[in-house]
């Protein structure tokens, strides 16, 4: 039973959310008993490429041109479709993203498969193909059987850690004929952000609340961020003050983070925030309010002024670098 990986780039290098996938493939594979083959979409340096069998891809397939080069959803569809007839994949793998978010389903309605999303863990191939997938915002999870044919898994963001085993994998392009309606919408610039770790890209995340008192004080947060090398972010109401951009807004209304480490300061943790932040794999809260609800879902909790604490902490995480 053949699996199909699907990865993307963040413009220099393959996102590690694909890498991730690339393990979790492989590891599919194993279970299926079958191979596990890559679908790049998109122009990639090829030591880039060769090294995805480190993460246990027997195969990488290349689309390339300019319609591919431009995260193009539809395009992106086509190529993964393609791909899939032509390894006769029956396990199609897709990592989290904006990018797969618009053409995922688009992907199992051409394929006739059935589709699950957010999914947490490896399938349970005991009795049939069933996986477990997070569901109200990460509150509880449900186990759900795929009965068709084909299969196609969005993997929910951190949920798998890819691991290193070890080798090279060849590369083959692949030659994808896109329809006209497949390239009615085209891409004509795109500006990045510079200097900036991407909230939904970065392994560790600092944000700030109202505890803050005031834009004159973000400093000390981006210290620390700055320390750990982490992203930045913040609660709703600090957006909406305009103390900070809106893009950072971290929460349900907001961007929803999955880092291995979330620290947040001076927030008392509405329902709001903890939606888009409670797939982290660690949480730390520091509150000078020890009724503070984030408090409940933290893994690691500090009492105090973050004052007092944060120039303390930039401090230690400058020592231990």
């Amino acid at each position: 039973m053949s699996v199909l990986i699907y990865v993307e780039s963040n413009g220099s290098e393959i996102k590690k959310s694909s890498l991730d996938a690339v393990s979790y493939g492989a590891q599919v594979a194993s279970k299926v008993g079958g191979a596990a083959n890559v679908i790049a979409v998109g122009t990639f340096p090829q030591e880039q490429l060769t090294a995805l069998g480190n993460f246990g891809a027997a195969s990488i397939l290349n689309v390339t041109g300019d319609s591919f080069n431009q995260n193009s959803p539809a395009a992106s569809a086509a190529a993964v479709i393609a791909a899939a007839n032509k390894v006769g994949a029956k396990v199609v793998v897709l990592p989290k993203s904006t990018l797969v978010d618009s053409f995922a389903a688009k992907v199992a309605a051409q394929l006739k498969a059935g589709i699950v999303t957010n999914v947490t863990d490896l399938p349970d191939t005991s009795n049939g193909f069933s996986v477990k997938r997070s569901i109200f915002t990460g509150k509880a999870f449900a186990t759900v059987a795929i009965n068709s044919n084909i299969k196609v898994i969005t993997l929910a963001k951190n949920a798998y850690q890819g691991t290193e085993t070890g080798g090279t994998a060849a590369v083959e392009s692949l030659t994808v004929s896109l329809s006209e309606g497949d390239t009615k919408v085209k891409t004509t610039n795109v500006e990045k952000m510079s200097g900036e770790l991407l909230l939904t890209e970065a392994e560790i995340v600092v944000s700030g609340g109202r505890g803050f008192k005031g834009p004159e004080n973000w400093g000390l947060l981006l210290d620390l961020a700055k320390a750990l090398g982490a992203a930045t972010g913040c609660s709703k109401p600090v957006s909406d003050m305009d103390w900070r951009p809106h893009h950072e807004h971290v929460g349900q209304t907001g961007v929803k983070v999955a880092p291995n480490l979330y620290i947040a300061v001076g927030i008392s943790g509405a329902i709001q925030h903890l939606a888009g932040v409670n797939s982290s794999k660690c949480i730390v809260v520091i509150n000078k309010d020890p009724e503070a609800p984030f408090f409940k879902a933290a893994d690691y909790g500090i009492v105090g002024d973050l004052f007092e604490v944060l120039p303390k902490l930039t401090e230690a995480a400058k020592l231990l670098k």
